[in-house]
């Protein structure tokens, strides 16, 4: 008894878990995971010397195990990062414009076998595009249609997110096919932009009014954004050059003002304990997307099933996992689940290089918490 009650009082000095969670997973076998993984991630920002932090959140299903934060949200002015600070997302923007996708399938507003065309004939200005190649939203969400990454378009993922919209028009002329369609998985940047104007056109309503009603608002992500209000303004991290110098990134402050195209595939903003929330609706928890349609964006669509809708897929003998990545001038972050145990992590950086690689790490703890059920 003495000794489960010195672990139970170890854990919370540390500040890694609540009497409920710890009694609830494994005590201190979850603890001691957590605290060699914290003590990682605090080595390895003290280390990268970037000025920058990383941001946490672990969790299990719909309880938080465990947040924490190490460096500065914003050196310039000594601002400490912590859980309320916010940062871009990057290509997990992408989850969300598949999600959005979904609901548009479950309301009856589109089907994913409906061609491109129907909703936005100018798909038809792509380079190649003809009757063998009729781009449904299927291939769209599952980087299946063959398009290349970006378009060749001179400044297309640069300008005021005002104009997103006539970016991704002026790119279709000036994109082309890298394969036929189904043949592989390959990734597109420009095609989840295509995807998210033609959302916008089947729902008759603008792409990011779709997200923050649909998504943002019925999961009370109230720091999730677009564009940062003013009065946000100072939680946002401040995404910093990854040369040990303790400088601003100038492009990602540029960037802050729009980034072309790229709003449905890398426009948001947004703090772990929200995109927690977001992982928690892909989960199932919230009842924004029948089963149906969350077993299909989970479930492999690529001829090698490493991605489904919006959501990169792993699995081998110990885990089974379902997340994206993201990276942009000055911001890093990673979301992770394993769909079986529902132990999931969210990192976010603001720096892009670093001693720790998100992605391996974020698939290492869930793999140890795992093994300690």
């Amino acid at each position: 008894m003495d000794r489960i009650l010195s672990t139970i009082m170890t854990a919370l000095c540390l500040g890694l878990l609540s009497i409920p969670t710890i009694i609830a997973q494994s005590k201190d076998e979850i603890s001691s995971v957590i605290l060699e993984f914290r003590n990682q991630i605090e080595q390895e920002v003290e280390a990268d010397n970037n000025k920058g932090s990383i941001t946490i959140t672990v969790l299990k299903g719909k309880h938080t195990l465990w947040s924490g934060a190490y460096g500065f949200a914003d050196f310039t002015n000594a601002i400490k990062a912590d859980s309320s600070k916010i940062y871009r997302t990057g290509s997990i923007s992408k989850t969300f414009t598949a999600f959005l996708m979904m609901q548009l399938v479950d309301e009856g507003t589109i089907q994913l076998t409906d061609p491109v065309e129907q909703y936005l004939p100018e798909i038809a200005a792509l380079k190649g595009y003809g009757d063998s190649t009729k781009i449904t939203f299927h291939h769209l969400a599952s980087h299946t249609s063959g398009l290349i990454r970006e378009p060749k378009l001179e400044n297309a993922a640069a300008g005021p997110i005002a104009h997103w919209e006539e970016k991704v028009l002026a790119s279709i002329p000036e994109t082309s096919f890298k394969s036929g369609m189904d043949q592989a998985y390959s990734y597109s940047n420009i095609a989840f932009g295509i995807l998210g104007l033609a959302l916008s056109r089947a729902a008759a309503k603008p792409f990011m009014q779709l997200v923050e009603e649909k998504i943002f608002q019925p999961l009370q992500m109230n720091n999730s954004f677009f564009i940062v209000p003013a009065s946000k303004m100072g939680d946002l991290a401040i995404g910093m050059q990854s040369n040990g110098m303790g400088q601003v990134h100038e492009a990602a402050a540029r960037e802050h003002q729009g980034r072309g195209y790229k709003v449905p595939n890398g426009g948001i903003y947004s703090t772990p304990n929200d995109l927690m929330k977001f992982m928690n609706a892909i989960m199932g928890y919230d009842g924004l997307l029948k089963q149906e349609s969350l077993s299909a964006m989970l479930q492999g669509q690529t001829p090698k099933d490493n991605y489904g809708y919006g959501i990169s897929l792993f699995e081998d003998s110990e885990i089974s996992t379902a997340g994206h990545g993201g990276s942009v001038a000055g911001y890093n972050c990673y979301m992770l689940f394993d769909k079986e145990s529902q132990y999931g992590v969210v990192l976010m950086r603001n720096y892009n290089r670093g001693k720790t690689n998100l992605g391996r790490v974020s698939r290492e703890l869930i793999r140890k918490l795992k093994s300690r059920e």
